[in-house]
C-alpha cells in the first residue's frame, strides 16, 4: 500500500518544464557532407595527397575555390586532353548537384586549417628571387590576395606547382575566353623555363 501511495504522489508532483534538459541534434554541414567525396583524395583534413597528384585545399579562399569548380563544371578547366587530372576533377565537379552544395564545399575547405610545410635544407634562393614576381597576387608568404582574385599558394605541394606552370605555358590552362584570371597566369609562366618553374616551386612549397 505505502509504495501504491508513493507511485500514485509521484504521478501528482509538477515537472518543471525548464529543468528537463534535452539534447539538441546539430544538423548536418551541408559543406563537410559535400567533401566527403572530395577527401578520398585531397584527405580528410585538406592536406593533399602527392602521391594522388591531389593538392592540398586546406584554408584555400572560398571564392577561389568556388570559381576553379564552377570552371570545371563548365569545361573551362581540365578540358584539354593532356590535363589528366584536370578531367578527373571535371567529373569530381559533377557530384555537386547544384550552386548552394558549390558553395557550402567551398567555405567548408576555407575553414580548414592549412598544414605547415615539411622542413627543407635545399637552396631556395633562386625561386625566392623568382617568386618576387608573384607577390602581389599571391602574398608574400603565399597566403594570397582575395582583392587581386590571387590564391593561396602556401601548402601546395611542389610537383602541382611545377604542373600547373606547365599547363599556363602549354595552353591547356588560361586558354579559354572565360577564365580572365587563368589568362593572367599564361605571360608569366611563359617567362619560366623548366628548371626556374622547379626553382619557384620548391620555394612556394616551403611557404
Amino acid at each position: 500500500m505505502t509504495l501504491l501511495l508513493l507511485s500514485l504522489f509521484a504521478l501528482d508532483v509538477p515537472v518543471d518544464q525548464d529543468a528537463v534538459s534535452t539534447e539538441e541534434v546539430a544538423a548536418p554541414d551541408p559543406g563537410a557532407m559535400a567533401y566527403a567525396s572530395c577527401g578520398g583524395c585531397h584527405g580528410a583534413q585538406g592536406q593533399g595527397n602527392a602521391a594522388l597528384n591531389s593538392p592540398a585545399l586546406a584554408g584555400q579562399d572560398a571564392a577561389y575555390t568556388a570559381r576553379q569548380l564552377r570552371n570545371y563544371k563548365a569545361g573551362i578547366r581540365g578540358a584539354d586532353p593532356e590535363d589528366v587530372y584536370g578531367a578527373q576533377m571535371r567529373g569530381m565537379s559533377n557530384v555537386l548537384v547544384d550552386e548552394a552544395a558549390l558553395v557550402a564545399v567551398s567555405e567548408y575547405i576555407a575553414s580548414m586549417e592549412r598544414s605547415a610545410p615539411a622542413a627543407s635544407d635545399a637552396d631556395l634562393s633562386a625561386g625566392q628571387a623568382a617568386y618576387a614576381n608573384c607577390v602581389s597576387c599571391h602574398g608574400q608568404k603565399g597566403e594570397g590576395n582575395p582583392v587581386m582574385n590571387g590564391p593561396a599558394l602556401a601548402g601546395l605541394d611542389a610537383p602541382y606547382l611545377e604542373r600547373q606552370l606547365e599547363h599556363f605555358r602549354a595552353g591547356r590552362r588560361g586558354a579559354h575566353a572565360e577564365d580572365p584570371w587563368g589568362a593572367s597566369m599564361v605571360p608569366l609562366a611563359k617567362q619560366l623555363d623548366a628548371e626556374s618553374s622547379a626553382a619557384l616551386a620548391a620555394y612556394i612549397a616551403s611557404l
